[in-house]
């Protein structure tokens, strides 16, 4: 949650308009949005996701909708968006549109990881490629280097945009490395879709054993993996 609420806390005080949490999930945010902001909106494109969203109590209203086809019906005070816009592609499109839907003086908060070249994630690229390059082929990075997305949104607006790093203490697991307990959800995805159960195992072992040379254990089993993520905040020229 830390680099959520590192976004929020940079996000600055808002016109009158809808708050909006653009890729909700499951609500991890909602009330820390609603307890700034009051009430907050909810859009993701996963009835199950806006389901456990609505149990947190913290959105006045949820919606399903892909972001690429979302439009509010009135210029939003702030479109919020954690860790969902990397899986999206034509970001030179879809950024400055995002911003072009704010009222005056709104804002667009964005952070998206940014580990497509750490060993975390091209190691799993790698290996698949190398293993079964008919099942699978590499994907290109969705995230663009930082001066890009200065370059889509300066004109727009005041922007502020920044790159941290995070250090992710993983915990010690008995049948994976700790690393690949971390990815399994999310940067794997599209290898192991490629792949059936079979290809799957083969693939995790050499993932596995890839991953104890770039990321070595700790004494206690635990695993240090850098994150890096991309920040930024724009608000509309009023």
């Amino acid at each position: 949650m830390r680099p959520a609420l590192d976004l929020l806390a940079q996000v600055p005080p808002l016109p009158k308009g809808d708050v909006i949490d653009l890729g909700c999930g499951s609500g991890a945010m909602g009330p820390a949005l609603a307890n700034r902001f009051g009430t907050v909106t909810g859009i993701d494109n996963s009835p199950a996701m806006l389901t456990k969203a609505e149990q947190t109590g913290a959105y006045g209203a949820l919606a399903e909708a892909n972001v690429e086809d979302w439009a509010p019906e009135t210029p939003p005070a702030l479109i919020y968006s954690n860790a969902l816009l990397h899986w999206l592609p034509d970001h030179a499109e879809l950024f400055p549109k995002l911003a072009r839907m704010l009222g005056a003086g709104g804002v667009l908060a964005v952070q998206m990881p940014v580990q497509f070249d750490a060993p975390s994630h091209a190691l799993s690229r790698e290996i698949a490629a190398q293993m079964f390059p008919q099942q699978y082929r590499p994907h290109p990075p969705q995230v663009s280097a930082p001066q890009v997305y200065f370059d889509l949104l300066d004109p727009l607006g005041d922007l502020s945009i920044w790159r941290s790093e995070y250090l992710q203490i993983l915990p010690a697991d008995a049948h994976a490395h700790p690393v690949r307990r971390f990815t399994e959800s999310t940067a794997l995805r599209p290898v192991l879709d490629a792949l059936n159960a079979d290809q799957q195992a083969r693939f995790l072992s050499a993932y596995d054993d890839a991953l104890h040379t770039a990321y070595p254990l700790r004494g206690d089993g635990r695993a240090l993996l850098p994150f890096a993520r991309l920040f930024m905040v724009l608000r509309r020229d009023d």
